[in-house]
């Protein structure tokens, strides 16, 4: 499974993807009991819901690419993008009106610069 793992993008680009949902996950979990238990405004849901997805995205990335030796910026892009093709799927399947609009091409754009970012974040 080690040799697996250091020597295949589409393993990385799988493992970085889900790495990033279980953190958004995670984090829009105690964003939603936050909203529910204090005052918060729900006008900081958008915002909150675009941070979390770069930092989820920029996590998934750089855990993801960690081992690879090339082409860490492709393959940390293909993280972004399908981690947003996956979400963008789901809600055309989940919401009968889903239309594409400028929060799309923000989300869109957040996730291919999370992505890349991420190949060269390490901590």
């Amino acid at each position: 499974m080690e040799l697996i793992e250091n020597k295949s993008p589409i393993f990385s680009i799988i493992k970085g993807t889900l790495i990033a949902f279980l953190f958004t996950v995670v984090t829009l979990t105690i964003f939603s009991l936050l909203l529910v238990y204090t005052d918060l405004s729900e006008a900081t849901i958008q915002p909150v819901i675009i941070t979390v997805t770069g930092i989820s995205i920029l996590i998934g990335s750089s855990i993801g690419t960690k081992k690879l030796k090339k082409n860490g910026l492709m393959n940390g892009a293909m993280i972004g993008i399908l981690y947003i093709l996956i979400i963008y799927i789901l809600s055309s399947v989940l919401k009968s009106n889903f239309t594409l609009n400028l929060m799309s091409l923000i989300m869109i754009g957040v996730g291919l610069i999370g992505g890349i970012v991420g190949r060269y974040y390490r901590s």
